[in-house]
């Protein structure tokens, strides 16, 4: 919270989803952001389609899922052909462990508008037409120097101790600092179209035609229309892709029987696979495009820019409020990596399009139909790409379990740096959600407690008289459901299914607002509730919303 008359604490560079994911959180967590960005209102170029799992999951923490699931189009499958046939197939819908199975397409403007208007209604704001002109780091904050995007002359400096930098592949908050931008560009030049195809076009699955002279991709559009995507040489020409030219490309490349009407919005562009030497650079926090680029291949630079607003988010506001410093570490140590596979994968992908030489194209053609006749591409990919499975065991923000620990014996397999699994609940007072995931949806910390002695609700009661409000605390009991009372503030549930939790044990469970548990403990005799909550880096003070 500031005070009046005060900059915010924070400053957000960028109101693409990046930016408002992160101003969203920030604001949820009780603290206030000043938002600027260089564009003068929310871009109305497609741009990115896909979302898949991890980034839906925030959407959810941030009470927008629905409005964007609302209006998407659910992908049931993706399809592969070389030489007009079906090399291999992908199908979606059985992803387990999350409430959000497979991947939709909506264009990246639905989503803008979504995270804006939940931006609105937490109190915030966001000041288009506004560029950094010069940023610096200053005593143990920042200077940014800000003015509109047309009148350099009209700049004002403001000192603000933290800046999140998400203004974008362009970044000049990073150009600022000299934060190296390590990566390559594809030697291709990429077209895309979104209108109306007449023929045989995909209702509900992605295709990929991958022809010796080039790639294809089609995907539908909700309420109605597809995008067509190819990759050629370049051509010196600077222009959007003509009708002509799309037309063309879509003959020689396509199955046959397709031809493209009104085409609604063009584009000709390049592709990058780069990402920033650093995360952060004392107060600056780098994320999204400003931090790494993609190819379009997998559709995951939308959903790991989301997820990077999220995770700086909720660990700045919990320094803001007194947790430890170093929690800030644990963006770069676990966001970087992250990003780094996102982007080996996708120029992996795309690197398997480009394949030209006929043996190569047999090699790849032959493994493709292997793997997808086994199932291990399905099995391997989709995970990969939902990005809800991370191991974060290494992370400064996570405490390894103690000796005797057995994760597969534990609560939802609690195991520290992992994504808490979900397991089937029976509410019994203070909250109403039927599974686990329900309740960490919420995007707090949550303390999970449970076992079968009188200890158990000692420690809950303890954890919520020494924890701030707005972090749950839950007493987990037995399918019997016996047991005293919990302590006042705390939630209770019991097992739907008996044998989830370590046997003849009291346990302690800390799980992140980004769902991860953060730290394990046993609730022996050495257990005392201050360490414990030390463990977690937790914030110390009351969330204050203005």
């Amino acid at each position: 919270m500031s005070a009046p008359g005060q900059h915010p604490p924070v400053l957000v560079v960028g109101a693409g989803p990046t930016g408002l994911a992160a101003a969203c959180t920030l604001l949820q967590n009780g603290i206030a952001c000043r938002v600027v960005e260089r564009r003068s209102g929310v871009a109305e170029e497609p741009k990115a389609l896909i979302l898949w799992s991890g980034s839906l999951e925030v959407l959810r923490r941030l009470g927008v899922h629905e409005t964007v699931v609302r209006q998407a189009l659910p992908l049931n499958s993706a399809s592969y052909f070389s030489g007009g046939r079906r090399i291999g197939r992908v199908r979606f819908g059985a992803l387990t462990g999350t409430a959000f199975p497979r991947p939709i397409c909506l264009p990246q403007p639905a989503t803008e508008h979504a995270l804006l208007e939940r931006l609105l209604a937490l109190g915030g704001e966001v000041e288009w037409s506004t560029r950094v002109h010069s940023a610096a780091p200053a005593g143990a904050g920042a200077r940014v120097v800000l003015g509109p995007a047309d009148r350099p002359e009209a700049t004002r400096e403001v000192a603000v101790p933290w800046v999140v930098a998400a203004d974008g592949s362009r970044s000049a908050v990073r150009d600022a600092l000299g934060v190296a931008f390590e990566g390559d560009t594809y030697d291709r030049v990429f077209l895309l179209g979104d209108g109306v195809l007449h023929g045989p076009a995909p209702e509900d699955e992605a295709q990929y035609h991958l022809t010796p002279d080039g790639v294809l991709v089609v995907v539908p559009l909700p309420g109605g229309g597809h995008r067509v995507f190819f990759d050629i040489a370049p051509d010196g020409d600077a222009e959007p892709p003509s009708d002509a030219l799309l037309s063309r490309l879509l003959d020689e490349r396509g199955p046959g029987g397709l031809r493209i009407g009104e085409v609604r919005w063009r584009s000709r562009f390049r592709v990058h696979a780069r990402i920033a030497a650093e995360f952060r650079r004392g107060p600056f926090l780098i994320a999204g495009d400003a931090a790494h680029l993609h190819s379009p291949a997998g559709g995951q630079g939308l959903n790991t820019g989301i997820q990077d607003g999220f995770d700086l988010g909720w660990k700045l506001a919990g320094v803001l409020r007194g947790a430890p410093v170093s929690l800030l570490d644990s963006y770069p140590a676990e966001r970087r990596p992250t990003a780094r596979t996102a982007v080996r994968s996708a120029d992996r992908q795309t690197r398997a399009w480009m394949v030209r030489a006929p043996a190569a194209r047999l090699v790849r053609d032959t493994l493709m139909r292997a793997l997808s006749s086994s199932g291990l591409l399905e099995r391997r990919l989709v995970p990969q790409l939902a990005q809800i499975a991370p191991d974060l065991g290494d992370s400064p923000a996570v405490t390894a379990a103690p000796g005797g620990w057995r994760a597969g014996r534990a609560l939802g397999g609690a195991q520290p740096g992992r994504r808490i699994g979900d397991v089937a609940l029976v509410p019994v007072g203070g909250t109403k959600a039927g599974s686990l995931h329900e309740y960490v949806a919420s995007g707090r910390h949550c303390l999970v407690v449970g076992g079968t002695s009188p200890r158990v609700d000692e420690a809950a009661g303890e954890l919520r008289e020494r924890a701030p409000g707005d972090v749950d605390v839950l007493v987990v009991r037995g399918p019997g459901g016996g047991g005293a009372a919990p302590a006042a503030g705390c939630d209770t549930v019991r097992l739907r299914r008996p044998a989830q939790g370590p046997p003849g044990r009291d346990w302690a469970i800390h799980v992140r607002p980004d769902a991860v548990v953060g730290a394990v403990a046993v609730l022996g005799s050495g257990w005392r509730a201050e360490s414990f909550l030390r463990t977690a880096l937790l914030p110390r003070t009351e969330r204050s919303l203005r």
